[in-house]
């Protein structure tokens, strides 16, 4: 886990490491929790990470806020988090980009911290 921990600031760990105590929502619940958000014919959250749940849900207790904002997919792919949004189109790409980004890199963070914790945990 050490090689990991070098990666990051101290602040971002300790936000992440924060992040990574449990909750008790799934992704199905939160899906359903931010349905009104989510775009038709989708499927959301589909990282099955308690961590992750928690912290999308308090990200997206600000971005439910912006007027028109939703969500379409969150998923793991090829161990990154992808977040896809319509934050483009409501805030312009620099604006939409950065949320978006720091929002998966966040994500990505806390599923390699989760993984590492799993190869590492017996």
């Amino acid at each position: 886990m050490g090689n990991l921990r070098q990666k990051y600031t101290t602040e971002e760990w300790d936000e992440m490491v924060d992040s990574t105590k449990p909750n008790k929502m799934t992704a199905k619940e939160f899906n359903t929790k931010y349905k009104d958000y989510l775009e038709e014919g989708h499927y959301g959250l589909d990282i099955h990470i308690p961590s992750v749940t928690k912290y999308l849900d308090e990200v997206f207790q600000g971005l439910i806020k912006i007027p028109g904002f939703q969500y379409s997919q969150i998923k793991d792919k090829y161990f990154n988090c992808r977040f896809y949004t319509n934050l483009y189109e409501l805030l312009g790409n620099r604006v939409g980009a950065i949320i978006e980004n720091e929002v998966e890199r966040k994500v990505t963070m806390i599923m390699e911290v989760h993984s590492d914790y799993l190869k590492h945990k017996d």
